[in-house]
Order: C-alpha cells, then sequence, then structure tokens
C-alpha cells in the first residue's frame, strides 16, 4: 500500500497520533494558532506538515511547517511558479500538483520538487492510470495522486495517496 498523507479539513488533532500516517496537509485557511498548535503537536510524533492554499508559503513559515503543496495546474508556465516558490521556501519540501498532461509533467519535474501531485477521476481513470504509469517510467521524482473522488486505489502505483481526513 502507498504512504497516505491526510488533508486536515477539520480543527482536529486527533489523527496525529495514527502510525500509518506520516504526512498532513493544511488549508492556509485554517486559524494560525491551530496549524500553529497542529504543527507543534505533529513534529512530536515525527510526522511532517504541509501547508496549502494561495497563501501557502506565509502559512508554512508561521507555522513552522516542513514545506508545502502547490496548484500549478492553471498556470500556462509552471515551471515559472515552481522556481518562485522554490526562491521564497529553500528549505521546505515541496509537491507540485499538474495539468493530466505529460507535458506539464515534464516542465514541473524538470523543477525538481520534492514530488509531483496527479489529480484522479471516475471520469477518464483509465487515461489517469496511463499517464502514471508513464511518469514512473521516466522520472525518479516521487509522485502522489490526489483522488477528487471516491475511486479505486488498489491499482494505482503511486508513492503516496493524499486523502481527506474524512475518508479515514
Amino acid at each position: 500500500m502507498q504512504n497516505l498523507i491526510i488533508r486536515i479539513t477539520q480543527e482536529n488533532t486527533k489523527l496525529i497520533t495514527d502510525d500509518k500516517i506520516g504526512c498532513f496537509i493544511l488549508a492556509d485557511s485554517m486559524s494560525a494558532e491551530f496549524m500553529a498548535k497542529f504543527t507543534e503537536e505533529a513534529h512530536k510524533h515525527n510526522k511532517l506538515v504541509l501547508t496549502s492554499g494561495n497563501n501557502a508559503v506565509e502559512a508554512y513559515q508561521n507555522c513552522k511547517a516542513d514545506g508545502l503543496i502547490i496548484d500549478s495546474s492553471k498556470e500556462e508556465k509552471p515551471q515559472k511558479l515552481v522556481k518562485q516558490i522554490q526562491a521564497q521556501a529553500k528549505k521546505a519540501i515541496l509537491g507540485v500538483i499538474t495539468r493530466n498532461r505529460r507535458h506539464e509533467a515534464m516542465l514541473v519535474s524538470e523543477c525538481e520538487p520534492d514530488f509531483v501531485i496527479f489529480r484522479f477521476w471516475k471520469d477518464g481513470f483509465s487515461e489517469n492510470l496511463e499517464l502514471l504509469e508513464w511518469y514512473n517510467e521516466l522520472f525518479l521524482i516521487q509522485n502522489a495522486v490526489l483522488p477528487a473522488e471516491e475511486i479505486e486505489l488498489s491499482n494505482i502505483r503511486s508513492d503516496f495517496i493524499i486523502l481527506d481526513d474524512t475518508r479515514i
């Protein structure tokens, strides 16, 4: 089974002690107080914390997280955004959501983030799976799958699966 990354959608710390989970994502829309408390507690349990959202860099810095997730899927030049974020958060673990197309996946991967994230839907599932297989054959950079809806995860060959805390 793949490693789980859990997106925290509610201000709740109960999953921090779950041994099956090694990494969490906190949205920048959560309160700064909760994010700082969650990160501190997660670090006590040797868990990683990433931030996400439009202000992910600021949230990463404020709550002393380990890294961040950025969405480059709407960018015409995704590598420009990735390099900008890398310059702002030099020591951060960086995950980048990319368009589900080979070209964009290659452009993002050339920037050498820590992992590349592909969104998966039921509609087009086989195409998404084919893209992931292609990516795994060509790139050493780790990847994650972010299911946009309930899908069968057992056939997906990915380093990480990102799930919301409501699905655990």
